[in-house]
């Protein structure tokens, strides 16, 4: 259920807000569902772009994630977060009238993302080879499980399976239990974000060169990447790396510790930053000159005295004086929140990172703005994910360029849908 009382708590910003987005003009198509596909064309919007999120006849999936609003079921708080900025269109892709409006869009559109099964948008007639000899300047971009090479080229996968067939499961959690995924589909956010960029890179070099090119993110790469330095390690001595918990197999003291009233994480990921921890904070000189404490490699081989100490000297402190020493230090150390605390934090405000936003059906909805800036603006203020086929008929006129009685022979058709305008709600 959306708590629509907490909502309308939470500010509206609209200070500093640029409408001269760098990607403004740029059309994008966006047939894609779930998580990878759906943020890395939100990420181009929230930049400026115009995406036309496509959805099949009952929409995306991802809607169904909760929570719900109880009377409006389709806009799940999961679709809303991955979907803002966008126009939405709902399309029978296999209609003739369908087939018909996706070339008068890709025929004006500069990039195309999809993320279906391998072979799905071929069989559709949309494939790279057809939608480049429409429009060779475009840029398109295809998100998978594994990639279109391969003998795995044809399985389906979700972030959590790729979290555990990359290795990154196995090095998370505790040495003394199994492995586990994260919380966050980091896989899916990984994705969209090499996505996106390989989308701008294709994009600056068409400004070159007048060609677009095909563009290729498997989630199953990504993981590698998001697996960290720890896959050089693992090359370079041919073993796995260990799960550690809340330490580190590298650095020194680094874990969560507990003062009098909080639990906060420490990082002293060098020599200086464990000095500075215990001359400056703790005041304990005799274990800063320790001589088992003067490197990394000292400190992991006596963690356990190391942290006796510590544990003793944190519980003097209340998190409020602790913080202040570890900030005057500069010591990286951050208290351990749950997500509603740090989506209400001091620093999230002070960043204007959440804000609400109207939606035509919920009235007001919560979003979790783009943390990128220019010049000090934060983009222009931000739009709800839409409902199925909200602007259907914008995106005929509008974007496709149909007449008016092309625009009512699409409609009449039965290959599109359109949203009721008498549906919308007041946001107070």
């Amino acid at each position: 259920m959306f708590d629509h009382t907490f909502i309308k708590t939470l500010p509206v910003h609209a200070g500093t807000r640029s409408t001269n987005a760098p990607l403004t003009g740029l059309l994008v198509l966006d047939f894609t569902h779930y998580i990878a596909g759906p943020l890395a064309s939100m990420l181009l919007a929230d930049l400026g772009a115009t995406v036309v999120k496509i959805e099949g006849p009952g929409g995306d999936r991802f809607r169904a994630y909760p929570p719900h609003d109880e009377a409006n079921p389709e806009e799940g708080a999961a679709y809303l977060w991955a979907n803002r900025n966008k126009l939405g269109i709902e399309i029978d892709l296999k209609h003739p009238e369908g087939r018909k409006l996706i070339s008068h869009l890709v025929r004006r559109a500069d990039v195309l993302i999809e993320n279906f099964a391998t072979g799905v948008m071929d069989r559709l007639g949309l494939g790279y080879a057809s939608m480049s000899a429409e429009q060779p300047a475009l840029v398109y971009c295809s998100i998978s499980a594994y990639g279109s090479r391969g003998d795995m080229a044809n399985r389906p996968g979700f972030d959590s399976v790729v979290q555990a067939e990359s290795g990154f499961v196995s090095m998370n959690g505790y040495p003394d239990r199994p492995g586990v995924r994260t919380g966050s589909s980091v896989m899916d956010i990984g994705t969209a974000l090499l996505a996106s960029n390989g989308i701008l890179s294709a994009l600056y070099e068409r400004n070159l060169s007048g060609k677009g090119r095909r563009v290729e993110v498997s989630l199953y790469g990504s993981a590698l990447m998001m697996a960290g330095y720890a896959t050089m390690q693992t090359l370079c001595s041919a073993k796995s790396v260990s799960r550690q918990g809340n330490t580190s197999a590298d650095s020194c003291p680094t874990g969560v510790f507990e003062c009098r009233d909080a639990s906060f994480f420490l990082h002293c990921g060098s020599s200086e930053i464990f000095k500075r921890l215990m001359t400056n904070v703790l005041s304990r000189q005799d274990v800063a000159d320790a001589p088992c404490y003067q490197s990394a490699q000292g400190r992991l081989k006596n963690r356990d005295q190391l942290f006796a100490v510590l544990k003793q000297e944190f519980s003097r402190f209340s998190w409020q004086q602790l913080k202040l020493l570890l900030e005057r230090a500069k010591v990286p150390a951050g208290e351990v929140r749950d997500l509603k605390s740090a989506l209400l934090s001091q620093e999230t405000q002070a960043a204007e990172l959440v804000e609400r936003i109207e939606h035509p059906t919920l009235g007001w909805v919560p979003n979790v703005r783009s943390p990128i800036s220019f010049d000090g603006a934060t983009g222009a203020p931000a739009k709800a994910a839409p409902v199925r086929g909200q602007d259907t008929l914008r995106v005929l006129t509008e974007i496709a360029q149909y007449d008016e009685e092309a625009t009512a022979a699409a409609l009449a058709s039965g290959a599109l849908h359109a949203a009721d305008p008498s549906a919308a709600t007041d946001s107070e």
